[in-house]
């Protein structure tokens, strides 16, 4: 292995994304051939580097500056696994991108920000070295703006919306590559092992913002469920749906696991608190969207909960669940987006309203959407249930609390993915069903690929688990034996499993049954006492911190108007009008006469007396 071979994975879809910058407009169905062409060699390029048993390798291009700033990339058997999950879930969504995106305007432009964010994204992932990784990790955000602002036409204020958040929680990560200098001594990856305790405890707290906010964990979520609507829909699929999550929580493993002891201290505390209230919040939302798109962006967000949970509780089997989570996320999230983007496309709406019967006319669609919806309610023997099997076990270890919550976030998982397979593909055909017809080919084959990946992951979970994710994790955090295989150890967990999700599909029948609509079966959650206040002030995006954040800062900025305000009136306007009204006064007084002036001559003297005499000045 040499360093040319890691510079490929960077070099090849960041050579292909500038080509497809230049041709432009003219030469649109070449571009989507480009991009394909270009997904297909970047594989081939991390399978090249992708050896069994792998020994870490980590090579330096340049260095310079007095603290070592370094272009050094490394790769290990975490960076390799994430750049390969990465490389083969992308070459599928760029099959389905290019037959999507056919036609369409700034298609060129789309497939030029896709190939750029996959060279931004394995470059972040083998960077070796805090400059190298926040020079990738920077440039993603450009990737971010532009793909979101070519979609619909008022697209570019949730680009902004997005393009601010991810500002604002990569100065925390520039703050604490700034601690981890102070307090290691490099800014070389590998080389640095902190406790999470005083500024280094501050420094990881700084990562994990950067982490989280990349993967779409809460605070810093609400971009999401905007872009699910505004962006093209292959957005949602390559960066919420799988490169954000394989990114965040790719960085969140590297400093919980690599760069800071952890422990069961403060900071495994927090990182089970984010990850609990991210599991919730985001479901909860989830459960009332009346669009297909929207309610899969808020179920993006709360499965990195399960991920930060399972990372957080510093358990061997949390910590395995956490990363096998978050592979098996980006297989069927990217599954549920193709399918929202087929229904989109053929039906000419994602409107929930609107949808209805579409299993008949769309079957193979439906037949991916139920494998992925299957999955990501953790039903057995889908991929999904094994992973949160193991973080239900390393929640339960630490805490029952933070079992119940990744529970009943399954149940309201379950729920909500019921009242969307029912609304949208069963029932009576809507107006927009009439006319439908399959997805193209082109955009079934990775939905079908992926979607057996999903099955294929939880069947042979032993062998992903063993050849993936335990090489990965650094030996003494590996304290106890992770059981695998088809049936899990915890046959107590497992049986409430199945519990909740027969509580969730009773729950169902009886709101569908009562309301008379598949879409309405969660209206009783919704219209409840107290939560439904709730959840108006959330749709009216009350509860969102970018909105509370901009209140704050037009209220900043209006004090400050009224201050400078009141400094031009003072300088511009009173003491002007001071200035004139003495010069008139003066004027008045000067009558032009020998005894005016020399009455104001004895007067002015017998005051200046008077001060420095009798004042005692």
């Amino acid at each position: 292995m040499n360093f040319e071979s890691l510079l490929l994975p960077i070099l090849v879809p960041a050579a292909a994304g500038a080509l497809c910058l230049l041709l432009g407009k003219r030469l649109a169905k070449a571009s989507g051939a480009i991009l394909v062409a270009a997904m297909f060699a970047n594989l081939v390029a991390v399978l090249a580097i992708f050896k069994k048993p792998l020994e870490p390798f980590a090579v330096s291009l340049a260095s310079f500056g007095p603290v070592d700033f370094a272009v050094r990339l490394r790769i290990d058997n975490l960076s390799s696994f994430i750049t390969l999950a990465a490389a083969a879930l992308g070459l599928l969504i760029a099959l389905y991108t290019a037959q999507f995106m056919s036609g369409k305007k700034h298609a060129s432009t789309f497939f030029a920000f896709f190939l750029f964010t996959f060279a931004l994204a394995n470059g972040a992932v083998l960077a070796d070295h805090l400059v190298t990784l926040l020079f990738f990790w920077e440039g993603m955000m450009i990737s971010l703006y532009v793909m979101i602002a070519v979609g619909r036409p008022e697209a570019h204020k949730t680009a902004l919306k997005a393009f601010f958040i991810s500002g604002v929680t990569d100065l925390c990560l520039m703050a604490g590559a700034g601690l981890v200098l102070f307090q290691a001594g490099t800014l070389v990856i590998s080389d640095v092992h902190l406790q999470a305790e005083g500024l280094s405890g501050l420094a990881f707290v700084l990562l994990a913002i950067g982490a989280t906010s990349k993967a779409g964990s809460m605070p810093f979520h609400s971009w999401i469920p905007d872009a699910a609507v505004d962006a093209p829909t292959p957005f949602m699929a390559i960066l919420p749906g799988a490169m954000e999550k394989l990114l965040g929580i790719y960085l969140l493993a590297r400093i919980s696991l690599h760069m800071f002891t952890l422990g069961h201290g403060w900071a495994s505390m927090l990182l089970m608190i984010v990850g609990a209230v991210t599991i919730l919040l985001a479901v909860l939302m989830a459960l009332i969207q009346k669009d297909y798109k929207r309610l899969l962006a808020f179920h993006a967000i709360s499965q990195v909960g399960y991920m930060v949970l399972g990372i957080g509780t510093g358990t061997t089997v949390g910590i395995v669940g956490g990363l096998f989570h978050m592979v098996n996320n980006a297989f069927y999230k990217s599954t549920l987006f193709l399918t929202g983007g087929a229904v989109e496309r053929q039906a000419g709406t994602t409107d929930l309203h609107k949808l209805g019967g579409l299993a008949k006319k769309m079957p193979i669609t439906f037949a991916c959407f139920a494998v992925a919806a299957l999955s990501i309610s953790g039903v057995w023997p889908f991929n999904g249930f094994f992973s949160k099997e193991l973080v239900y076990d390393g929640a339960l270890e630490r805490h029952w609390v933070f079992y119940a919550a990744a529970a009943l976030g399954s149940f309201f998982t379950a729920a909500s993915f019921l009242k969307l397979g029912h609304a949208a593909y069963k029932g009576r055909y809507q107006a927009p069903a009439a006319e439908v017809k399959e997805a193209p080919l082109a955009m079934l084959v990775p939905m079908v690929t992926i979607a057996a990946l999903c099955v294929l992951s939880g069947l042979f979970n032993g062998s992903f688990i063993h050849g993936f994710i335990l090489p990965s994790i650094p030996e003494h955090l590996l304290e106890h034996e992770v059981h695998t295989g088809l049936i899990p150890a915890a046959l107590g967990l497992v049986a409430a499993t199945l519990l909740v999700q027969l509580l969730a599909v009773a729950n169902h029948a009886w709101g569908a049954k009562r309301f008379g609509s598949g879409l309405k079966a969660a209206d009783h959650i919704h219209y409840a006492p107290v939560a439904h206040q709730l959840y108006d002030a959330a749709e009216r995006g009350w509860l969102d911190p970018y909105n509370i954040a901009l209140v704050a800062i037009n209220g900043v900025a209006a004090v400050g108007a009224a201050i400078d305000r009141a400094i031009d009136f003072f300088y511009d306007k009173l003491t002007t009008w001071l200035a004139r009204g003495s010069a008139a006064l003066v004027a008045e007084a000067h009558v032009g006469t020998h005894s005016g002036y020399l009455a104001w001559s004895v007067i002015g003297t017998a005051l200046v007396v008077f001060f420095l005499f009798v004042g005692g000045f």
